[in-house]
């Protein structure tokens, strides 16, 4: 019996150790084990984690922002097993690891089994966003959204569901995706709306995207573009002048290819055309107000009402000055007064004009300066045909190359003049209709011509400078103003077969006037008659050899030629 007793005592003891090195045996580094909270003190938490020695973590991996210690004596907990006994005799343990450690299991299951997980954004990084899903995950900017976002610091803060697209747990590399959710979740909504779309509908969208020449707006799974020129009836510089992303628009379809799956909408569409009835608005010789809301080279468009623009041309906008250029003269915002020259309902036109508000100060000039009155301004332009003299700001009269000067040696105006010359001349002619102003210079002299008889009376004998030598006779200068004909037949008692062997240009001659028309502004020359008396040619005609004037002699050369042709 005692036998007997020894042997049992010796069996329980056997089993005691047993289970003791089993313990020992079961505890490993780096691996998650189950055990029971002990105690609670200020800084550790201890666990019994049927081990021979119990396990201690630190309080404050259970400790809330505002000091709460969330867990007590008797909770069962999952802690990871940093090492054994410490120089205490207790286990290094957190709660910490074993946490991270299971949410690492649960990512990879979710990733084999294609499963969603559900995450913070936390910070931007480079190449896209930190996401929280309980340990730390990448999210590309290129995974964000359906289509790229320049801003993605907006998305800080906000809670998401995610594709696991990437995993790799030696690595700690995890990149996530929210594009292949939003992708599947659009797929299945487009054939919802593409069942139930047809032109001329009014549909709910959202304005996905802006781009300078319309906006996209997303009709649940599809998305449809609204173009600028659809927007508005007013003029649309650009879309973001109406819309911003996320905003919310009732479109009207305008077209639908279900095919090519692609929408055309409206939002102008959805009220009337203001250009309807517009005649029964406005009408010609109207005055109206408006915003200049464009600048062209050719003129300005003036808002006259939501949708309705009116074109003042360049031409209209002032009755003097010479306008290069709108912006020389209006500016974008303007408020201006315009009347309405006219109306091109059918293709929505409307011409305006600014001047027509003023008086057209060409109706007043030939009150202002009647034709005769003495004028003085300042040479603003000289072309070869004559020269333009400023009167008024925006008024110029011009003085045409034959009427500067009697003499007929003025070859081209910038001879004798240069801008900024201020000059004084006579008001010939104002014909207001065609804004043309007349001015004549040399009419502030009395016409030489006036005075012919007396200066260069017939049988009188003076001294000329030949100035021109022709085939048929040769022009004669007696003064600044004066020329007179010699024909070839006048220059000597013989023949002259060739004009250049008796007569040479600038030569000095004396020659005898043997006709004058003053009306025709003729005067006849000879050489060969100087010195005889009077009565020797009295008998003569004053004919029209003598007095033929050089057209006189081009004309009959030509017909000549046109007969013997």
């Amino acid at each position: 019996m005692a036998e007997m007793t020894q042997v049992m005592a010796f069996d329980d003891d056997f089993e005691k150790q047993f289970l003791d090195w089993e313990k020992q045996q079961n505890v490993v580094e780096g691996e998650i084990v189950r055990g029971t909270v002990l105690s609670v003190n200020k800084d550790f938490v201890i666990v019994d984690i049927a081990y021979k020695s119990e396990g201690q973590i630190p309080v404050h991996e259970f400790t809330e922002h505002d000091g709460t210690v969330t867990v007590q004596a008797g909770d069962v907990i999952d802690v990871y097993v940093e090492s054994r006994e410490n120089e205490n005799g207790l286990v290094e343990l957190s709660k910490e690891k074993a946490d991270r450690l299971k949410i690492w299991d649960e990512i990879a299951e979710a990733c084999e089994n294609e499963e969603l997980v559900e995450g913070v954004i936390t910070a931007r990084v480079k190449g896209g966003l930190t996401v929280d899903i309980g340990v730390k995950a990448f999210l590309p900017g290129s995974q964000v959204d359906l289509r790229p976002v320049r801003n993605l610091e907006k998305y800080i803060g906000q809670r998401f569901h995610f594709k696991v697209i990437k995993f790799n747990k030696k690595r700690g590399n995890i990149v996530l995706s929210r594009r292949a959710l939003l992708e599947k979740q659009r797929e299945a909504l487009k054939s919802q709306t593409l069942g139930k779309l047809e032109v001329g509908m009014v549909v709910d969208g959202i304005v996905k995207n802006i781009t300078e020449y319309g906006a996209f707006i997303d009709l649940g799974g599809i998305d449809g573009l609204l173009h600028i020129t659809d927007m508005s009836w007013a003029r649309v510089n650009h879309p973001s002048e109406l819309f911003e992303v996320g905003q919310e628009v009732k479109v009207r379809v305008l077209k639908y290819d279900p095919e090519r799956e692609r929408v055309s909408l409206g939002l102008k569409q959805n009220t009337d055309d203001p250009w309807m009835n517009i005649e029964n608005r406005y009408h010609i010789g109207q005055r109206v107000k408006g915003k200049v809301v464009s600048l062209t080279d050719y003129g300005a468009f003036i808002e006259m009402d939501a949708g309705v623009e009116g074109l003042i041309h360049i031409s209209e906008m002032s009755w003097t000055k010479r306008v290069k250029h709108p912006s020389k003269v209006l500016s974008l915002g303007d408020e201006i007064e315009a009347q309405i020259l006219e109306i091109d309902s059918r293709a929505k036109r409307i011409s305006l004009g600014m001047k027509q508000i003023e008086q057209n100060p060409w109706d007043v000039m030939a009150q202002t300066y009647p034709v005769g009155s003495h004028v003085k301004g300042v040479v603003r332009n000289i072309t070869n045909f004559g020269i333009f003299i400023g009167i008024e700001d925006g008024i110029d009269g011009l003085c045409h190359v034959t009427d500067l000067s009697w003499s007929h040696r003025v070859k081209h105006p910038q001879d004798i003049y240069k801008k900024g010359d201020e000059v004084e001349a006579i008001v010939l002619n104002i014909d207001a209709e065609k804004e043309r102003f007349s001015l004549g210079i040399k009419q502030l002299q009395s016409d030489p011509w006036s005075e012919i008889h007396r200066k260069y009376a017939r049988g009188t004998t003076h001294d000329g400078t030949v100035s021109k030598l022709l085939d048929f006779g040769a022009i004669v200068e007696l003064d600044e103003f004066i020329e007179g004909f010699l024909h070839i037949s006048e220059i000597a008692e013989e023949k002259v077969e060739n004009i250049h062997n008796a007569l040479k240009e600038g030569q000095v001659i004396k020659v005898k006037v043997i006709s004058v028309i003053p009306e025709e502004r003729k005067l006849g020359l000879s050489v060969k008659r100087v010195g005889q008396e009077e009565d020797e040619f009295s008998g003569y005609d004053g004919g029209q050899s003598g007095a033929t004037t050089i057209g006189d002699l081009v004309r009959e050369k030509l017909g000549s030629l046109n007969l013997n042709s």
